[in-house]
């Protein structure tokens, strides 16, 4: 029987990189798991801010975050012996920037509207994939991800709570310390060890503020209950998710994801807060999605004439 293949074919099939090839299959992977983080995330916050009446932003941070840090020490059961003393530094700065994080930025949903708490939070990933970017690529992705962004939140920036954009800021800034902890813890610890136990100092941390403004509200059923659904959805999933990610995602292209933060949550806020997307957000998700996807493509892609791999996260 005659061979159909032309010869180029056969030679590409016979000189595939197995190495190669599964390299782009675990970014791939890595790319799926950021975005599911990001719809679990945003989603859980908007559930969140309907806890607010009940428990209050402090209230509902300290919940969900020690709710989230017993279902991942339970399951992960992390082993505490044989770190050095720099490890368990690390993990102590990821637990303080998770505590942080959570903490101002529910402090902002509670004063501005969530998609435009998210578009300023964001910036602060941004400004971390513009900084690491190593490509003149990433720099035109980022680029186009924050007019995205810029877009999206201009009907909505307009007179809003000064503390609440100033909350939603310094998020944004913990964010970006998220990213870089979060990568170096999982290089650290073994599987989910990592953020069990920062989840369990970030707990820690903001448990006496939540007990002092919500008192008993936290234990009651439906605080209880709708902490659990927040602690899953925003924090035991998405955070599992991003630490098992940035093993195997450079911190540039994982920041440059996140941007679809705003239009996810903007997706949230109107379908389980009743607000409405305009036609400039509508614009402002097309332009986040295609800079996301571009910035995916050009990770996965290597740069001429280089030879060696990009770098993964530090």
């Amino acid at each position: 029987m005659t061979d159909v293949r032309s010869p180029d074919t056969s030679s590409r099939v016979l000189h595939r990189d197995p190495v190669a090839d599964a390299r782009g299959r675990g970014q791939a992977g890595a790319v799926g798991l950021v975005i599911g983080g990001v719809f679990a995330q945003q989603f859980g916050a908007a559930v969140a801010s309907l806890l607010f009446p009940r428990a209050g932003a402090s209230g509902v941070v300290s919940l969900r975050l020690t709710l989230s840090a017993v279902v991942l020490l339970v399951v992960c059961r992390p082993v505490v012996r044989g770190y050095r003393r720099s490890d368990w530094a690390v993990v102590m700065a990821f637990g303080v920037a998770l505590a942080g994080m959570n903490t101002l930025f529910y402090q902002a949903i509670a004063r501005i509207p969530l998609g435009a708490a998210v578009t300023l939070e964001v910036l602060g990933p941004l400004v971390l994939s513009v900084v690491t970017a190593r490509r003149a690529s990433g720099w035109l992705w980022a680029a186009l991800a924050l007019t995205g962004v810029a877009l999206l939140g201009r009907g909505g920036l307009d007179g809003l709570n000064l503390a609440g954009s100033a909350f939603a800021l310094g998020a944004a800034a913990m964010w970006a310390a998220y990213i870089v902890l979060s990568a170096r813890t999982g290089s650290r610890f073994p599987k989910a060890d990592g953020l069990a136990l920062a989840m369990g100092v970030g707990a820690l941390t903001s448990l006496p503020a939540g007990v002092a403004a919500a008192g008993s509200t936290l234990v009651q059923p439906v605080s209880l209950g709708l902490g659990a659904a927040v602690a899953l959805l925003s924090s035991v999933f998405p955070y599992t998710l991003e630490l098992l990610a940035l093993r195997r995602l450079h911190k540039a292209t994982f920041a440059v994801l996140m941007s679809l933060a705003p239009a996810v949550a903007a997706t949230a806020g109107y379908l389980v807060l009743d607000q409405d997307l305009a036609a400039p957000e509508v614009l402002a998700v097309l332009l986040v999605v295609t800079a996301s996807a571009g910035a995916v493509r050009a990770s996965t892609n290597p740069a001429p004439n280089r030879r060696e791999t990009p770098d993964g996260p530090n």
